[in-house]
């Protein structure tokens, strides 16, 4: 009774799940600020008629990704949560610097395979973090500010994109596009734009508080209880920190990775990586990295395409704020089954716009609305379930094998596409989404419990039993 009293100190929450969330910034900037540079250092690089590099130039920062979270798997749980988020912001800034100097197309891989290492990290552990400062009443609307985060970086780097880049021509060709400003300057600006926010992300992360519940777990009782009670006070701190160590006691001391193929770890461990997988093969992410080709297919140009995407940005972060109003009050299990049931339906009227060669407007807005679903849906409400479905003691290790399977799962989208594409064309690439998202729904309905409301520890014992 005395909990349901307690008066959270809500601006400190909010501050420093903001800071943390800036990894979510840079990784939605970082992801979909090639997608704009596309149609220029394509040609710059003499790699527009490879479908191979073409996909390989989009996906190799994915490697990064999946490097990233295999590091954060192994380290977050040895030094923190905060130190390797001061580690993936260097990365960023260097990243960032070395991509927009890269006159070598192997050079530029490595500079965005550096990115990718910094976005595995961030996307693991901005999340996690917030998880474990957040009370449990307030918990589902804080973590999702990550995803806000991202959506914010997405469109950030869709508005600079945009405002970067020179009209182009709906009739400019291939060698004219090479020697303008765009193909020869325009595309490292989009890159360099990231150095800002990246620099911010360094500086402030040296003034948010390590993890209480990483502390905790590493024996610092005076500081875990410190930072607990300038969350919640006295008695919120006192209660949260008995909880903490019962939920330690119940794992052996020594963490290791053998853990994780616990039999009694092997449900909340599959349905991770299940909807860690499933929310990049909904399919939505095509829309961002190859916005070129999906709207060149419905009858856009260059500029105009740019323009479109600037509309999509908008609309993911407004429906985003959508599910940080809702996933508290709906939770986490109707939501999730909103996003798969809604794309599924969008992709089928998608495919069949495609397939009977409808273009412009109507595309547009079938894009629009299948944005709006994942933005609402599976794209924050992820990351949620992630952060709160594992136990504390290894939470490192089994969030870093649920993103290594969401990055595995980006490669293989990403990669794919331009082949997909080419074999079953627009109409049943989309199709082939929809019945994955009728498959995601189906997992949804059968496996995922409601976490609303519930702490950390009691989530736990309901799930390892």
């Amino acid at each position: 009774m005395l909990l349901k009293m307690i008066k959270f100190n809500s601006k400190y929450i909010f501050a420093i799940s903001m800071v943390s969330a800036m990894g979510g910034l840079l990784f939605g900037y970082d992801w979909v600020v090639i997608g704009g540079a596309k149609p220029f250092y394509e040609k710059f690089f003499d790699i527009a008629q490879s479908p191979n590099l073409q996909g390989w130039a989009m996906s190799c920062a994915l490697v990064g990704c999946l490097l990233g979270s295999i590091i954060s798997g192994i380290l977050s749980d040895r030094f923190g949560r905060k130190k390797l988020l001061i580690f993936s912001a260097f990365l960023f800034l260097i990243s960032a610097l070395g991509t927009g100097y890269s006159d070598i197309f192997n050079v530029f891989v490595f500079y965005r395979i550096l990115g990718g290492i910094g976005i595995g990290l961030a996307s693991n552990l901005s999340p996690m973090y917030i998880a474990e400062v957040s009370p449990a009443s307030m918990r589902g609307r804080f973590v999702s500010l990550n995803q806000l985060t991202i959506v914010i970086g997405i469109l950030a780097a869709q508005l600079v994109n945009w405002q970067i880049a020179d009209v182009v021509t709906v009739d400019a060709s291939d060698a004219e596009i090479l020697a303008s400003w765009n193909g020869q300057v325009g595309w490292r600006w989009m890159f360099w734009a990231e150095l800002f926010p990246a620099g911010l992300f360094l500086v402030l992360m040296f003034f948010v508080p390590e993890s209480p519940r990483w502390l905790a777990k590493n024996g610092a009782e005076k500081t875990v209880e410190k930072i607990l009670t300038r969350i919640g006070g006295t008695i919120y701190a006192q209660s949260e920190y008995v909880s903490i160590k019962e939920s330690l006691s119940l794992s052996p001391e020594k963490v290791n990775w053998r853990q994780l193929f616990d039999p009694k770890l092997k449900k909340v461990l599959l349905i991770g990586i299940v909807l860690a997988a499933f929310q990049q093969w909904c399919g939505i992410n095509v829309i961002f990295n190859y916005a070129d080709e999906i709207f060149t297919a419905a009858g856009y140009g260059v500029s105009d395409i740019l323009f479109n995407i600037v509309i999509t940005g908008s609309v993911n972060l407004l429906f985003t704020f959508v599910a940080i109003y809702t996933v508290d009050r709906f939770g986490r299990r109707n939501l999730m089954l909103i996003g798969a049931g809604g794309l599924a339906g969008i992709y089928a009227l998608m495919g069949a716009a495609y397939y009977f060669q409808f273009s412009g407007f109507i595309l547009l807005f079938l894009v629009i609305l299948a944005i709006a679903c994942y933005a609402m849906s599976l794209a924050p409400i992820t990351w949620v379930v992630l952060s709160e479905i594992f136990p504390n003691k290894i939470r490192g290790g089994a969030m870093a094998v649920a993103t290594v399977s969401l990055w595995t799962a980006s490669f293989l989208l990403t990669y794919s596409f331009p082949f997909l594409n080419k074999l079953l064309n627009a109409s049943g690439t989309f199709w082939l989404y929809g019945l994955i998202s009728v498959m995601g729904f189906l997992f949804i309905w059968k496996k995922l419990p409601e976490t609303k409301g519930k702490t950390l520890e009691e989530i736990e014992h309901e799930l390892i039993k």
